[in-house]
């Protein structure tokens, strides 16, 4: 360590603040925050870290800045801020990956509202942004259908009505057929809408709509009585959850191994008004709290504002007064979650799956080295050869291996064993054999040997898998597994204890699906030789015929009952004018 670091790293304070690595030429390089900066920034110097990009952070810092602040979330919004001015290399970068569009209202004397993907909150007020383009048009649809506005960019002054006054689609203000204060009226009214306000002015419609009864004026009456039920129409589509439940924003987050994806939900009156869905790149040493955290200021900063109530999957520890958080267990706010949820998950796996549409080998390449890691290998595991046993009560023993290349079957290479020095049902013997036999004969064609053996079983298959590969000598060669049935757990030769892998890691399921894979391919050979067993015997049950009389007639004529239909000359051609008679006879005392 640089004797100007370990210097300041000595003076550096306890309190919550900001700090700044800085390379040798200058820039800024990563900015973090930190509850205790003293605390925080003496790790970078003193843990070893698990994450390359970290170590070779650390080695380019050459000088560090500090900034005290008197509460974490100070922390945080600077932090933020500071990320924005300087966008340091080796910081998290936030995507979204799209540009949303927004409805803007212009402020004129009879505003406009429309659509647009280029806000400008300077010239018009502006609400969004929307996910669901088709959404966000129903209800710019719905608003000018009630409220009649405008949909001309400029308005002409002193001339007739144009043809969207005809067929009731606009008050026509360049006419002056409607006032300003009643038109700007109609805008609040249709603001409140768009915000997911709509039970407030169906209430007021229902008051306009009394007075105008009151006052006889029965047709004003049934005009807004129509609009009112349009409303409705689609405040009821839009409710997705209890109607009670609203101002409310919720959170969540999904991670893999070098993102984070942060969804965001806004609730009005039981609908969903706004939804989006955040990417956070280059975690490094990020918790999920975290990086939770930093999505949440970027969707404060891009909706201008968040609702008091936030539902959450995890409480944070850090201290806020502005938000209440909670974390539903059961009812309409978990459901709330588990949808939010759900839309990050989804988010996620359409990127990966453009990702693999793109560059389907690199894809591959990741989950190879995830492998790699968990399993603590030499090499990447590029050639993965696996084994399974299958018989009934002992009988009709078979064995199956499978091939994967690169993570994708290799249906050319896949292998049958029909157990031969096996008598009875001993998996242990019937799984040495076949290991065994494999890899000699890969031996003596000089073939290339896999990088991973997986062995469908628990720790007694692995052990005498493992006998196998000594008696070959090449256990050193190439890595041996093993994967139990029930719990899915992973055993290696030597660890007592199965290895911890994530249930729904990229590795773990690569494995699982290499071993169904073999389970599938053995199965089927199975049942191949049980039913071409018990063919056989009904034949064979025929005094004078033996098994590969049996087996001749059936490769001919593909059944019994075809054999029982076939005359004695046609079964004479396959075995002979004596086999075919008793055969012949036989299928006639059935009959």
């Amino acid at each position: 360590m640089d004797k100007d670091i370990s210097l300041k790293l000595r003076t550096i304070s306890t309190k919550p603040g900001v700090y700044c690595f800085i390379n040798s030429v200058g820039t800024v390089i990563y900015i973090g925050k930190a509850k205790n900066l003293k605390k925080r920034v003496s790790s970078y110097f003193t843990k070893k870290h698990d994450s390359a990009k970290l170590r070779v952070l650390v080695t380019k810092i050459a000088d560090i800045r500090t900034t005290v602040v008197d509460t974490e979330w100070e922390a945080l919004l600077l932090e933020n801020s500071l990320i924005k001015q300087y966008q340091p290399r080796y910081n998290s970068m936030l995507k979204d990956d799209k540009s949303y569009p927004w409805i803007s209202v212009t402020r004129e004397q009879f505003p406009r509202v429309f659509s647009t993907r280029h806000p400008n909150a300077e010239q018009t007020a502006i609400y969004g942004p929307f996910a669901s383009v088709r959404y966000m048009n129903t209800l710019l649809d719905t608003i000018h259908e009630i409220f009649l506005l405008r949909t001309c960019r400029r308005l002409p002054k002193d001339r007739r009505p144009c043809i969207q006054y005809q067929i009731k689609r606009c008050t026509a203000p360049c006419a002056g057929y409607i006032s300003v204060e009643e038109y700007n009226k109609n805008v609040d009214k249709a603001v409140e809408v768009i915000e997911g306000n709509s039970r407030e002015v169906i209430k007021q419609m229902q008051d306009e709509m009394m007075e105008f009864a009151r006052q006889l004026e029965f047709e004003k009456a049934q005009f807004i009585k129509e609009k009112m039920e349009i409303l409705e129409t689609f405040r009821g589509k839009s409710v997705v959850v209890n109607p009670k439940i609203t101002k409310v924003d919720v959170f969540t987050i999904v991670e893999d191994d070098d993102s984070a994806y942060i969804n965001f939900l806004r609730i009005t009156e039981g609908a969903i008004v706004q939804i989006y869905t955040l990417e956070i790149n280059n975690k490094l040493d990020k918790t999920s709290e975290e990086l939770l955290w930093m999505g949440m200021i970027e969707i404060h900063k891009r909706f201008k504002a968040l609702n008091k109530d936030i539902l959450v999957p995890f409480l944070p520890k850090m201290e806020n007064h502005e938000f209440t958080f909670f974390v539903p267990q059961r009812g309409d706010k978990k459901k709330l979650l588990d949808l939010s949820t759900k839309n990050a998950t989804v988010f996620m796996l359409e990127k990966f799956k453009r990702k693999e549409l793109l560059n389907p080998e690199r894809h591959q390449q990741r989950v190879l080295q995830s492998l790699q890691k968990e399993l603590s290998m030499k090499k990447l595991p590029r050639h993965i050869e696996c084994f399974d046993n299958s018989n009934f009560q002992g009988d009709d023993a078979v064995s199956a291996m499978v091939c994967f290349i690169n993570g994708k079957p290799q249906k050319k290479e896949y292998r049958h064993f029909n157990i031969k020095s096996v008598v009875g049902p001993n998996d242990y013997a019937s799984m040495e054999e076949v290991v065994y036999r494999r890899y000699k004969r890969l031996l003596e064609e000089q073939k290339e040997l896999p990088d991973l053996i997986i062995i469908d079983g628990g720790k007694g298959q692995l052990h005498v898998a493992y006998q196998a590969l000594q008696k070959l000598k090449i256990e050193k060669e190439v890595t041996l597994i093993g994967i139990a049935e029930r719990l899915e757990d992973i055993y290696k030769i030597g660890d007592p204890l199965p290895l911890y892998l994530d249930k729904k890691s990229e590795a773990q399921k690569l494995i699982q699906k290499i071993r169904d894979e073999a389970h599938r391919f053995g199965l089927a050979h199975h049942r191949k030789k049980k039913i071409k067993t018990s063919l056989s015997s009904i034949l064979t049950d025929i005094e004078g015929i033996s098994t590969i009389s049996a087996q001749k007639l059936l490769q001919h004529f593909k059944s019994v009952k075809r054999i029982s239909e076939a005359k004695e000359d046609e079964i004479a051609e396959v075995i002979g004018k004596s086999k075919a008679r008793k055969v012949y006879t036989f299928f006639k005392k059935v009959e």
